[in-house]
């Protein structure tokens, strides 16, 4: 078995390849070229096994690796970077830690989404950044108003006004994208049974249910509810020493599923009485925001559950009945598919 640990970037791939007792095989820099990067392995032969850390350019050479028959894996940036600190850090020498770590069976790895949802995922991202954006304008105009300490546009100075429509034609160019990203996505994901599972949990309607989807892609790949929960970014990260225990924020995790769970929260407790009480309740003892990150707890439970199980929600919150339920109406269908 050959290992090979791959330094991709922009424009060029180093290579280092050891065999099963870490001797050198073979190594490589070229420039970001399929064809030379084909012929590198096709010249190794016999079965391969290949890493490449999680930059934003790895769906290419994943790709066609795969296609050669190469077992790839995806390594997670962060962790590897714990493992294996060097003081002479090159291009040469990352990809050949790589490669020993990879026989080792030492790399940590970061999910690789399936191809069949890669797209797709990228599109609903690219929606929360117009998203951002759109609010953005609207923020700026605002802003703009209070700075001359006027009630309306029509009383701001000429040229400022010109900022305002244009910033007004941004506004309505975003709209118009987001809503196309959301008819083409609705018509990819709607009809699918774990979309319309989703669906039936309070507080997740289309956009939320959207990106757990699409951002879960495998929920096999938890193997139990709290590895979902902490991958949510859910719970405190804990940092205990000489025996204080403190907790902390984490940046470990997916932050949109953080972001879609908080999001649910807000119509949850809008919408459900019960919810809304058990929401109370620990406002009442705690701060807001840790309220409402344990009722997002709830939900992700909830939904870990639903997709896991291939089960319809069972109408109930922390196992008391919902006195509400919602209707089989767009996006939720009358007869789901099963």
């Amino acid at each position: 078995m050959l290992h090979s640990g791959i330094d991709l970037h922009k424009r060029t791939v180093v290579i280092a390849t050891v065999d099963a007792e870490g001797r050198p095989v073979a190594d490589a820099e070229l420039p970001t070229s399929p064809r030379l990067v084909q012929d590198y392995f096709a010249k190794l032969g016999g079965p391969h096994r290949a890493v490449v850390e999680s930059t934003a350019t790895w769906y290419w050479l994943r790709d066609l690796l795969v296609h050669q028959g190469i077992d790839v894996r995806l390594g997670h940036c962060k962790y590897i970077k714990a493992i294996s600190y060097a003081k002479v850090k090159t291009d040469a020498v990352d990809a050949a830690t790589l490669a020993q770590l990879l026989r080792g069976g030492l790399i940590p790895e970061g999910h690789m989404i399936s191809p069949a949802h890669r797209e797709e995922r990228d599109l609903l991202r690219s929606r929360l950044r117009a998203v951002v954006q759109y609010t953005r304008c609207r923020h700026i105009v605002t802003g703009l108003l209070a700075q001359y300490n006027v009630p309306s546009v029509g009383l701001l100075p000429t040229l400022v006004q010109l900022r305002v429509a244009m910033l007004s034609e941004q506004r309505t160019l975003l709209a118009q994208q987001i809503k196309r990203i959301d008819k083409e996505l609705a018509g990819r994901l709607v009809p699918s049974a774990d979309m319309q599972r989703l669906l039936y949990i309070p507080g997740i309607g289309k956009i939320v249910a959207f990106t757990v989807l699409l951002e879960v892609d495998d929920i096999g790949r938890f193997p139990t509810v709290k590895d979902f929960v902490s991958y949510c970014r859910l719970v405190p990260a804990a940092k205990n020493s000489g025996g204080k225990q403190r907790q902390q924020r984490s940046k470990d995790g997916n932050r949109y599923l953080k972001l879609a769970f908080h999001h649910a929260v807000v119509r949850a407790i809008q919408y459900f009485p019960e919810i809304k009480r058990f929401y109370q309740g620990l406002a009442r003892r705690k701060p807001k925001g840790v309220a409402r990150a344990i009722v997002a707890k709830e939900l992700a439970r909830t939904a870990y559950f639903v997709l896991s199980r291939q089960e319809a929600f069972n109408g109930t919150f922390k196992g008391l009945p919902l006195s509400r339920r919602k209707t089989a109406q767009w996006p939720r269908l009358a007869n789901p598919p099963v």
